[in-house]
């Protein structure tokens, strides 16, 4: 299995970036994300992607990633029934992975819909069966690195706490949201929800 190249960037195109590694040429079908971040590595400097090697009968595909994090829900996308890789890639190259979450923790399917090839039953069944399994630190799109932001949180705090937890997550992911978003700026109970929705 592939998951990860450093090489250098040889070739961009909107449809696959060509990625050398020790005189190696990978082809890697990109997610909006990682296409820009590539796209944006200075001339004769080395490019990192996270990648997951598709294999089925008739085509090997390797497709490519910004970070840990979109991988792993690019791979959540594609064990819902109807979702295959290049739908999965086309919703990540049209929003971002907060963004997918926020839709999927609010049962927003109209948003997911704005998705080209994306149908209503498809949405629907994407935030049946993912629903719930959307962390809160996915809402707020937390580093890949892990670093934990420690804000501790009040108990006027409650109230955000409770609003989140009405979105089904528990009250430690609650706590850990509230914190971050705190860390980030927000104050009153709209601006740190707002702000996790953002994905901040």
């Amino acid at each position: 299995m592939i998951g990860y190249l450093k090489g250098t960037v040889k070739y961009l195109d909107p449809s696959y970036v060509l990625v050398e590694v020790n005189g190696v040429g990978y082809e890697v079908v990109c997610s909006g994300a990682a296409f820009s971040r590539l796209s944006g590595v200075p001339k004769g400097e080395e490019g990192e992607v996270y990648t997951y090697l598709k294999v089925s009968e008739d085509d090997i595909t390797l497709f490519g990633f910004a970070d840990p994090q979109e991988k792993a829900l690019f791979l959540r996308l594609t064990s819902v029934q109807g979702v295959g890789a290049r739908l999965a890639m086309s919703v990540l190259s049209s929003m971002r992975p907060s963004e997918v979450s926020e839709a999927i923790a609010s049962a927003d399917s109209k948003r997911l819909c704005a998705v080209k090839g994306l149908g209503k039953k498809t949405a629907e069944r994407i935030i049946l069966e993912l629903h719930g399994k959307i962390s809160a630190d996915e809402l707020l799109g937390a580093d890949s690195v892990g670093g934990k932001v420690s804000v501790p949180v009040s108990s006027e705090d409650d109230d955000t706490v409770s609003a989140l937890m009405g979105m089904g997550f528990t009250r430690q992911e609650s706590s850990q949201a509230v914190s971050r978003a705190k860390a980030h700026g927000a104050k009153t109970v709209e601006e740190i929800i707002a702000t996790a929705l953002r994905g901040m």
